[in-house]
């Protein structure tokens, strides 16, 4: 079946929940509910709200917004919160046809709110592979894809997150925004926020410490999807993603030739797969260069509960440690 008709019966089954009960009844006292779009957002919110918030995500852990597609569950989990936390930059282009089907209300925060962008070459947008109808700009790039359903986002990379400078503008929105929803924590909020973002800072001079110690010429990476722009930016790194900011994006065999000529000639010695994508396009590419799998990255999840990146701070450690171990051996 087309992705068409798959799409257009999830909008038909997304309008039915319009007819269900808007909103949900929330008293002071009670925890504010939440819905983030996403798993890292989920943590973030839960790192400033304690328990005075009930988080749940739209997108979970290993799971990938590249390719989600709403179901009337998650319009109706939408429809029973207070509050939205969104990512914004165009990385839930989903996220408006949900809000609309679930009739929702309430307040919504964008966490990327007020973050300097990373701009991409021109020709690179930010393809998520959704029913949103064709874009007026076209791909301007060698990439295979679907443009029965794809859409392009336009010249800003969403993967803000990555940065941890700017995952402490994330959380300073978020404190704001829930401190707007629910007054009477607000002090709260802010406080476990300040915490927090203590926290984030030690974190942040950490990695550039630990990468300022490479040499140059062990800095460069391959990644499945272009994802860690901003981490690449932060920290001193050069990735070179196999696909484009989408991991719906396909490269063509021409690509993925200049790509393998390009590892081999520059002697990238570390390929590494992600939590959200097949592996095997990066095992290809691996077994045709010579170069080994550095191991797994995490981008645009976190792992489930128990996981060694089920927090975004454990997240960020550990693709640290993964990317420093990988390319210290080399």
């Amino acid at each position: 079946m087309s992705n068409f008709y798959l799409n257009r019966r999830a909008l038909l089954g997304l309008a039915l929940t319009s007819a269900l009960p808007v909103g949900s009844v929330w008293a002071a006292g009670q925890p504010l509910p939440v819905v983030a779009s996403f798993s890292i957002l989920q943590d973030l919110t839960r790192q400033v709200g304690g328990d005075r918030v009930s988080v749940s995500a739209l997108v979970g852990p290993d799971g990938d917004a590249h390719v989600f597609e709403p179901t009337p569950q998650q319009a109706r989990q939408l429809q029973q919160a207070k509050v939205l936390v969104a990512n914004g930059l165009d990385f839930e282009g989903w996220l408006p046809r949900l809000k609309k089907a679930a009739g929702f209300q309430g307040q919504e925060i964008v966490a990327s709110q007020g973050i300097a962008v990373r701009s991409l070459p021109k020709g690179q947008g930010h393809d998520h592979g959704h029913d949103h109808g064709a874009g007026k700009e076209g791909h301007d790039h060698d990439h295979d894809h679907d443009h029965g359903h794809g859409h392009h986002h336009g010249p800003n990379d969403p993967h803000a997150w990555q940065d941890v400078k700017n995952a402490i503008v994330y959380v300073r929105n978020i404190a704001k925004g829930l401190a707007k929803a629910d007054p009477a924590n607000a002090a709260q909020y802010d406080k476990q926020a300040t915490q927090y973002i203590a926290r984030l800072t030690a974190l942040d001079a950490s990695l550039r410490q630990r990468f300022a110690a490479l040499p140059a010429e062990r800095r460069s990476v391959v990644s499945t999807h272009d994802a860690f722009g901003y981490f690449a930016q932060a920290y001193g790194l050069r990735f070179v993603p196999v696909r484009g900011l989408s991991t719906e994006s396909e490269p063509s065999a021409r690509d993925l030739a200049a790509l393998v000529k390009q590892v081999r000639e520059e002697r990238i010695g570390a390929i590494f797969v992600e939590n959200i994508s097949d592996p095997r396009l990066l095992e290809q590419l691996a077994r045709e260069t010579g170069a080994a799998i550095g191991g797994r990255l995490y981008s645009d999840a976190l792992s489930p509960d128990g996981g060694p990146a089920s927090t975004y701070v454990d997240m960020v450690e550990t693709n640290a440690a993964t990317l420093l171990k990988a390319l210290q051996a080399r």
